[in-house]
């Protein structure tokens, strides 16, 4: 993939289109990534999304008095629980005589 990437890094950098060679440059600079996603189809996007979902819960709260309340609402925001839990089916309840 390399060696695919270096011959055309070439020729668009020798094309004398602009576009092409900002482009161009700006892959260069990202090969190891690229080629890394390539080879093992993995991203940093899960980690990312978490990360988002967490500087949201700060944003939102302006603060927290301690850490405690912070990890508490950072729990309760990505989780992922259910707040709305459904009842157990009638035939599944204990029945009290």
């Amino acid at each position: 993939m390399r060696r695919y990437f270096s011959r055309w890094y070439f020729w668009a950098t020798h094309s004398r289109l602009g576009p092409i060679v900002k482009a161009a440059k700006s892959l260069k600079s990202h090969i190891d990534n690229i080629v890394t996603y390539a080879r093992h189809r993995i991203t940093n996007a899960l980690g990312e999304s978490l990360n988002s979902k967490i500087e949201k819960v700060k944003r939102l709260a302006c603060g927290y008095r301690n850490r405690d309340h912070y990890k508490t609402a950072i729990y309760f925001h990505c989780g992922g629980l259910d707040l709305y839990p459904r009842r157990k089916p009638a035939a599944f309840q204990v029945i009290n005589a």
